[in-house]
């Protein structure tokens, strides 16, 4: 909710989140939109819960010195690390370094361990290189954002005891759908990634979580069989298990 998009949107969005008892979490993608997020949310804590981090896109760009130093002298108000990452087609497609990426990963993941926090991760591309650094750090909750690998991926996923977020897309991908259903039920949450548009459904407007949240829950319930008041039961568990918070 950092993302400029949202600029005249944050009091609505707010309301809405209030209104309809949701808590959203917020994650950064660089330095800036770390600050804003502390400058936007702090007083938001019934609403909004924070993460901040560096995205892969901007690995090479961020001095990586002075994130961590405000992370960790803003540890308090902060819930999470991210959104963080790895990405196999920036390096290509945006002359951002694989090798570096890897580096602020790796420097990112030290921090969520240090601080305790949780990490919201993107993985596009990525994924086997991801589940093979995972390990080698001890970490307070893992969520594979927008969770785009194969069944096999999926299933070391869970064994690991890591979560992943379905968003929008699963009102009609059935690939995505596929996946819900072979998801660990406690290990599931949903998102939508916003501010990204969806063509195929919400007539192509930007993602909000005040107004595209229910529609996702809905298709999730819709998929697992599930009475929507359990899960939405599930969702509060899950992301209280993960965020090792109450809500």
């Amino acid at each position: 909710m950092t993302d400029r998009e949202y600029s005249g949107y944050i009091l609505h969005i707010l309301t809405s989140l209030r209104a309809m008892k949701i808590v959203a979490c917020s994650v950064a993608v660089d330095m800036e939109t770390s600050r804003k997020s502390l400058e936007l949310f702090s007083g938001a804590r019934d609403a909004v819960r924070q993460f901040v981090g560096i995205h892969p896109e901007f690995a090479a760009k961020e001095d990586l010195q002075e994130f961590l130093e405000f992370a960790r002298s803003n540890a308090a108000g902060i819930d999470g690390i991210g959104e963080i990452g790895l990405d196999g087609t920036y390096e290509a497609e945006r002359g951002v370094p694989y090798e570096k990426q890897k580096q602020v990963f790796n420097s990112m993941l030290a921090l969520a361990e240090n601080l305790g926090k949780p990490v919201s991760i993107h993985s596009r591309r990525a994924l086997d290189d991801i589940l093979e650094i995972l390990p080698s750090f001890r970490l307070h909750g893992a969520l594979l954002h927008w969770f785009a690998g194969s069944k096999k991926q999926l299933a070391r996923s869970m064994d690991m005891g890591l979560y992943v977020s379905y968003g929008p897309a699963l009102v009609y991908a059935d690939d995505k759908k596929v996946l819900l259903k072979n998801t660990r039920k406690d290990r599931f949450l949903v998102e939508t990634d916003g501010p990204v548009r969806y063509s195929r459904c919400f007539e192509d407007k930007p993602a909000l979580p005040s107004s595209f949240l229910a529609s996702v829950v809905l298709a999730a319930s819709k998929t697992l069989g599930m009475p929507y008041a359990e899960t939405v039961e599930t969702l509060e568990n899950n992301t209280q298990a993960f965020l090792s918070q109450q809500l």
